[in-house]
C-alpha cells in the first residue's frame, strides 16, 4: 500500500490540474495537530465560560454579603436606638414620679441584653431581631406605665385643684369652727364654719375649682353662694352684700364670686365660710 496520498487540484476555468503528493505521516500529523488545537481551544472556551459563571456567582455572593452586613448593621443600630429610647422613657418616668412626690417606684421592665454572635451572621440577625421584639414589648410596657403615671398625676392635680385652700377674703377671723356662744340670742351652738370680718364690698374669692351649685338668699345666711368642687368637697360663702357668681358657672380657685356684706342674721360685715366633705362640715382653718 502506498505511503503517499495524491491530491488533485482542478481549477474551474479548465486549466491544467495540479497534483500534490502528501505523505501519510504528514496527514496524520496535521489531523492530530488540528484535533489537539481544537481540544485546547475547547478547554479554554469551557474554562472561560466557567470563569465568567464563577465570577458572576462571586459578585452575587459579595453583593449578598454586603447587603447582609448592611442589614446587620442597621439592625444593630435599631437595637441601640430602642435601648436609648427605653432608657429615656424610664428616666422620664422616674423624674415625673420624683417631681410629683409619688411614693412608688417606676415599674421594672425586664429585657434581654445578650451579646451578638460574631461567627455566623444569620445567627446574629436572628439574635438582633429577637432583641428588637423584646425591646418593642418593653417600650410598649414603659409607655403604658407612663400613661398610668400621667393619669395618677392628672388625678392628683384635679384633687388638689378641687380641695379648698386659702382665704376666701382679706380680713380677720372673729369666730372659729366648733361650739360657741350664740352671737344673737342665748345658749351655745355649733358653728359649722368660720367668720372672717372685712369691710363691706371686699371681694370674696373661690378657694377651689368647681361649679356653682346654688346662689340663694336665706333668712339666717342672707345672700349665699355654694360651690360644688367634686371629690365630696363643697364650700359656702354667706352674708354677702352682692352675689356675682351664677348657678352652673364653672369656677377656678381665685375667681371673684361675691362681696362681703351683712345680710341675713349678722352682727357686722363678714363672710361666713364653710367647708364640707361628703356633706359633713370640717374645720376651714386647716386649709387657710
Amino acid at each position: 500500500m502506498s505511503k503517499r496520498f495524491t491530491v488533485m487540484v482542478i481549477p474551474e476555468n479548465g486549466e491544467k490540474a495540479h497534483r500534490i503528493k502528501v505523505r501519510r505521516g504528514t496527514v496524520g500529523f496535521v489531523l492530530t495537530t488540528c484535533l489537539v488545537f481544537l481540544g485546547i481551544l475547547s478547554f479554554f472556551v469551557y474554562s472561560y465560560f466557567n470563569f465568567q459563571i464563577d465570577a458572576e456567582e462571586l459578585r452575587r455572593l459579595r453583593l449578598a454579603n454586603a447587603e447582609q452586613r448592611h442589614g446587620l448593621q442597621q439592625l444593630a443600630t435599631d437595637v441601640e436606638l430602642m435601648r436609648e429610647e427605653l432608657a429615656g422613657l424610664a428616666e422620664s418616668e422616674a423624674r415625673v414620679l420624683q417631681l410629683a412626690d409619688f411614693d412608688i417606684e417606676p415599674k421594672a421592665v425586664p429585657i434581654a441584653m445578650g451579646g451578638i454572635p460574631e461567627q455566623d451572621s444569620d445567627l446574629a440577625i436572628d439574635e438582633l431581631q429577637k432583641q428588637i421584639s423584646q425591646l418593642q414589648v418593653a417600650i410598649e410596657l414603659r409607655r403604658k406605665s407612663q400613661e398610668d403615671v400621667r393619669s395618677l398625676l392628672s388625678d392628683r392635680v384635679s384633687v388638689s385643684r378641687a380641695t379648698p385652700n386659702g382665704w376666701p377674703t382679706k380680713g380677720w377671723i372673729t369666730s372659729y369652727f366648733g361650739m360657741r356662744q350664740a352671737p344673737i340670742g342665748h345658749g351655745r351652738r355649733f358653728h359649722e364654719g368660720i367668720d372672717i370680718a372685712a369691710n363691706t364690698g371686699t371681694p370674696i374669692f373661690a378657694t377651689a375649682d368647681g361649679v356653682v351649685a346654688r346662689v340663694e338668699f336665706s333668712r339666717s345666711y342672707g345672700k349665699t353662694v355654694i360651690i360644688d368642687h367634686g371629690y365630696g368637697y363643697r364650700t359656702l360663702y354667706a352674708h354677702n352684700s352682692k352675689n356675682l357668681a351664677k348657678r352652673g358657672m364653672r369656677i377656678k380657685r381665685g375667681d371673684k364670686i361675691a362681696e362681703v356684706g351683712n345680710t341675713g342674721v349678722s352682727t357686722g360685715p363678714h363672710v361666713h365660710y364653710e367647708v364640707q366633705l361628703n356633706g359633713v362640715p370640717i374645720n376651714p382653718r386647716k386649709s387657710l
